[in-house]
Formats: C-alpha cells, sequence, structure tokens
C-alpha cells in the first residue's frame, strides 16, 4: 500500500480549522509510514473530580486523530463518519501537559477504514489510553 500522504499537513490543519472550529485538536505530525499525531490542550475546563483528563476529551482525540489520518491517505472527504469507536482507558493522564494521540491505519479499504490510536500525556512513555475505530468512507462520485 501507498503510505505516502494525499494531502499535506498544512492543507489538513487548515481544513479542521475551517470545518471544525469548535475543535482543540492540534494536527502535529503527518509521518511518511501513514501515521499522524494528534494532540489536545489540558485545562480547567478539561478535567474531572480528582485531577484526571475526561474521558470525553481522549475519544475526541482519538476519534479526531482517526478522521485526520484517513482523510491524510484519501484526500479532503468531508463525509467520511465514525461508524465505531471503542477506547481502553489505561492509566491516569497528567493534568499538567497536552494529551498526544498517534494513530495507525490498519486498514484502508474502499468504503472502510480501520485504525488504532495510542493516547500520552505528553513527555511519557506510558500510554494512557488505546483506543481503535472504523469509518465508513462514502462512495467517490
Amino acid at each position: 500500500m501507498d503510505l505516502s500522504p494525499a494531502v499535506n499537513q498544512q492543507t489538513l490543519a487548515d481544513f479542521l480549522a475551517t470545518e471544525f472550529p469548535q475543535n482543540r485538536c492540534t494536527l502535529e505530525e503527518v509521518d511518511a509510514d501513514g501515521s499522524v499525531v494528534v494532540a489536545h490542550p489540558v485545562g480547567e475546563g478539561e478535567l474531572r473530580p480528582g485531577g484526571t483528563v475526561s474521558g470525553p476529551v481522549m475519544m475526541t482525540l482519538a476519534d479526531v486523530a482517526l478522521y485526520v489520518a484517513i482523510l491524510a491517505r484519501i484526500g479532503i472527504v468531508p463525509l467520511a463518519v465514525t461508524t465505531h469507536l471503542s477506547i481502553n482507558f489505561l492509566r491516569k493522564p497528567r493534568a499538567d501537559r497536552r494529551v498526544v494521540a498517534r494513530c495507525r491505519l490498519m486498514k484502508l479499504g474502499k468504503t472502510l477504514a480501520v485504525g488504532e490510536v495510542w493516547i500520552f500525556s505528553e513527555g511519557e512513555d506510558e500510554p494512557v489510553a488505546h483506543a481503535t475505530g472504523t469509518y465508513a468512507i462514502p462512495p467517490k462520485r
């Protein structure tokens, strides 16, 4: 499979900023190996009682990472949608650092894409969550 990006990092970042201005995720990398890195800031609004990053923040990060990884391969297809997203929370993320996701596509077909996302507290080696997801890709017209 050709892993070279169909869309460059700046084009993807611009698309996210324009189409999803409410999204606080930032695209950090689009790698030649087909993976992407996306980050989400952590502040008071992202914390649950006990000082841990909320699950919805990490689910959002995983979903955006999958979406971006797919668009990097197939081009800007806004109507690609999540059909399944599952996450395992592994340990408490740090409250004083961004959460960072690395996504790798496991399968990219004509109508479905499947990927996995590892989420880390920035600068830490141990993952705080692992997600897998499937996206439906609309037919080409």
